[in-house]
């Protein structure tokens, strides 16, 4: 009985690697990566919008009132530090988890009830090089993706709220806040995101594939995915920033 949580972990392990051989395999599969991550991707792009200019405003709201009273013109230095360090990464890395991991789980549950799965197997066809590989990949390939996307959102919603309500002129804003990125680790911050995908597509991916008996299965899969695909993403957040850190 005590030893069946580290029997558990050390299948999650395995599969967590096994997944990640299997995504770089599928390259030799473009046409699947390419279907997902389209899916992926596409299916993201409205919430990432809405949440990037929502997160552009608040910050750039919070900042002004408090920045400005000692120095405004590093308002958007620091709006785009805030933004391209943390809240563009973590934003698209919980939108995609949300989404997408109650999507995996819920489709490859579904599949895995049906006895598709089965099927498979006894063609002699891998799950994982079929089924997990090619998401995987796409979702190491759509988090930086959304990320950059959600950033610009949250810059550009900032820089209409400073036109709008702000005091700085147009010229200004824009060097600031491009000397606030060029301050910023961006390809490390991006690059972590990498990272997200995978722990998504990992959880989304064992939820579905190990589901409970009967139709509400599918559900129970469903929202397994999603907290486990959170809570994978804040806990690896917190350990990249302390790489990213350390790095010069």
């Amino acid at each position: 009985m005590f030893a069946r949580p580290f029997v558990l972990f050390g299948r999650c392990t395995h599969f967590a690697f096994a997944s990640l051989w299997a995504g770089f395999a599928s390259i030799r599969r473009p046409h699947e990566v390419a279907s997902q991550l389209f899916h992926i991707l596409i299916g993201a792009l409205p919430l990432g919008f809405v949440a990037g200019v929502a997160l552009g405003v608040v910050v750039w709201v919070h900042l002004h009132n408090v920045v400005e009273q000692v120095y405004a013109a590093k308002v958007p230095e620091y709006l785009a530090l805030a933004v391209a360090l943390e809240f563009a990464p973590l934003g698209a890395g919980l939108v995609i988890g949300g989404r997408t991991g109650a999507s995996l789980a819920a489709e490859l549950s579904s599949m895995k009830l049906t006895e598709q799965i089965d099927a498979l197997e006894a063609m002699g066809v891998s799950p994982m090089r079929r089924l997990v590989g090619p998401r995987v990949l796409a979702c190491m390939l759509a988090l930086p993706l959304l990320t950059v996307f959600l950033g610009a959102f949250a810059l550009g919603s900032s820089f209409l709220a400073e036109m709008i309500g702000g005091t700085m002129f147009p010229t200004p804003y824009q060097n600031a806040l491009l000397a606030g990125l060029a301050r910023s680790k961006l390809a490390a911050a991006i690059l972590k995101t990498t990272v997200f995908g995978w722990l998504i597509a990992v959880a989304g991916c064992w939820c579905g594939l190990h589901p409970e008996p009967g139709a509400e299965g599918v559900g129970i899969a469903a929202t397994r995915g999603v907290v486990a695909s959170i809570f994978a993403v804040m806990i690896a957040n917190v350990l990249l920033v302390q790489v990213i850190q350390m790095l010069p």
